[in-house]
């Protein structure tokens, strides 16, 4: 199984601390069946700055340590950009970096509440540039689910997401599972991935996260989910199917 989001590098962001912690998260990781890990540290969040050269140097220096201690996980370099107007500039001067650097796959992430009002023009930009954009966890963020058209819009024009394990879960609320298997149900979602940050209140979940789709929704659906993680680390052409408007109930006068 491959992860493709993931903040396991040590001393970068509110992920793993130290080297011991991204260990422990390795293990856990191992202990799931997932065999790769795209280390995703956060980059332009208000809070953390985290580019190519430092997020390579760290994870060629966790697959040494991970080597060392006979833990078999491979991790690849990725970053997780919070939107912002000069994201191409930057990518072309050589501070972002697509997943597993195959000049491909770029994830894009929303503040928790709105989707910028350039967002359009920016997405378009990425990819007549040859990026593919992936917007990570659509689904907890509260502008998307009050008018999930934002997002259907975005994915009929070549955008695709990714969508936690833990909501699938349910790990984050009723709420939001329910908004996550809506996106499922109208091929909104492309990925699932764990977002992990440690062992303990954001760990993996992913196992559990397959097993509810393979229940739910089958063993295509479940394998398309697999299959598309292991095409964005070769920068390969992942599977997408036409996606729907999220039908959403009114009851009561209420969503």
């Amino acid at each position: 199984m491959i992860d493709l989001h993931c903040h396991i590098l040590p001393g970068l962001d509110d992920g793993a601390k130290t080297m011991e912690d991204a260990r422990q998260m390795a293990k856990q990781a191992v202990e799931q069946g997932i065999s790769t890990i795209v280390a995703t540290p956060h980059h332009q969040n208000r809070q953390y700055i985290n580019e190519k050269d430092i997020i390579e140097q760290k994870v060629n220096e966790l697959n040494e340590d991970l080597l060392t201690n006979n833990i078999p996980l491979t991790i690849l370099p990725g970053q997780e950009p919070r939107i912002y107007g000069e994201i191409l500039q930057d990518y072309q001067a050589g501070k972002v970096l697509t997943l597993n650097n195959t000049s491909k796959y770029i994830f894009i992430e929303f503040s928790s509440s709105q989707v910028p009002h350039y967002t359009d023009q920016l997405l378009y930009d990425l990819q007549s540039n040859g990026l593919t954009t992936i917007i990570v966890h659509p689904e907890r963020n509260s502008r998307l689910m009050e008018e999930p058209d934002l997002l259907y819009n975005l994915v009929k024009k070549g955008a695709l997401t990714q969508v936690t394990a833990s909501s699938v879960t349910g790990d984050f609320g009723k709420k939001i599972q329910k908004f996550t298997h809506q996106l499922i149900d109208a091929n909104l979602t492309h990925f699932v991935a764990s977002d992990a940050h440690n062992v303990r209140s954001r760990g993996f979940r992913m196992a559990h996260a397959f097993q509810i789709i393979e229940e739910e929704y089958g063993m295509d659906t479940m394998y398309m989910f697999y299959e598309n993680a292991q095409s964005v680390v070769d920068g390969k052409t992942c599977f997408v199917e036409v996606p729907q408007p999220v039908k959403r109930k009114k009851f009561l006068g209420m969503f």
